[in-house]
């Protein structure tokens, strides 16, 4: 039987350590980047070009952009852009791929980005342009947030979100992702939307972003990858989340989930005892923070090859 390929996305560095308020010192930082990078994790997203009066937390993305750049060959450095300036800023530091978020939900869009959908596929455009006039070879992702429901707004409709999704791919996304941004997805949910999305993009359709708000994060994980999608983001012990989602646990925990695919006999190139290591070092950084997941009380199993992790 051959073995299947999934790839993790780290993203603790961005959607993590925005939705807490202490700000983690950049070496920190780029200790958490080197030890994840030294544990097999290929994909991290390091932060976001916002103003740093908006999130002071993320105000050292270009600093960690250029570390990765120079000192870890083979990481594929992602960064979230809100906006044409992010982008700009994306593009001089070389970042392998930039994520431009969009909520299906048009009450969320204008909460969280002060834009309608549409408003933010004609600035993918205007981000594409820029891309190309500067002979850069960093990737577009359009992200399509609260595509299973919205705590504003309540039910989104999945024509909604194919549609935004056929505008992100018309207006020069190079790929498009799925994000369950405030935790309303459930496994049947994921699965039919993943499969509707792979018709529309292909291989295109890169990527799931699942929330464990209601304890299904892992759950919608293993629906998406029945519907053929192989890369996922999470984040190391669950931390982040949505302003806009009161109550909410956060994203699925990278070390649960590199856990799960290992035991499924998924490839995901992740040592989980460095990962898990790793873990205690940032959770005595983030102390008093709240963390979550579950592998990291039980352990691995003796049963468990962590080799062929």
């Amino acid at each position: 039987m051959t073995t299947q390929t999934v790839q993790i996305r780290e993203v603790g560095l961005r959607d993590g350590l925005q939705s807490i308020q202490r700000v983690l010192p950049t070496a920190q930082k780029i200790e958490w980047l080197r030890a994840e990078y030294a544990a097999g994790v290929r994909e991290i997203e390091l932060g976001s070009f916002v103003p740093a009066r908006l999130l002071p937390q993320l105000a050292d993305t270009g600093a960690l952009l250029d570390y990765a750049k120079r000192e870890l060959p083979g990481l594929f450095a992602s960064v979230l852009v809100p906006n044409l300036r992010g982008a700009e800023a994306a593009i001089a530091g070389g970042a392998d791929l930039m994520i431009l978020p969009l909520s299906a939900s048009a009450l969320h869009s204008q909460a969280n980005l002060r834009k309608s959908p549409d408003e933010v596929v004609a600035e993918l455009a205007r981000i594409r342009a820029a891309r190309d006039a500067a002979g850069s070879r960093t990737l577009i992702e359009g992200g399509v947030g609260t595509a299973f429901g919205c705590t504003l707004q309540g039910r989104v409709e999945p024509a909604e979100v194919l549609r935004l999704m056929q505008a992100l791919l018309d207006a020069g996304a190079d790929r498009v992702s799925l994000a369950d941004t405030v935790g309303f997805a459930d496994p049947r949910a994921v699965r039919e939307l993943c499969e509707a999305a792979r018709k529309i993009a292909g291989e295109r359709f890169c990527c799931g972003h699942f929330h464990d708000t209601r304890g299904l994060a892992l759950a919608n994980v293993c629906a998406a990858l029945q519907a053929g999608v192989t890369r996922f983001d999470a984040s190391l012990a669950g931390i982040g989340g949505c302003p806009h989602a009161p109550g909410a646990s956060g994203n699925a925990a990278t070390e649960d989930l590199a856990f799960m695919l290992a035991s499924m006999g998924c490839e995901t190139g992740v040592d989980l005892n460095a990962l898990l290591a790793l873990r205690r070092r940032v959770a005595g950084w983030l102390e008093g923070e709240p963390l979550h997941g579950s592998v990291w009380r039980a352990g691995l199993p003796k049963t468990m090859d962590v080799r062929s992790a």
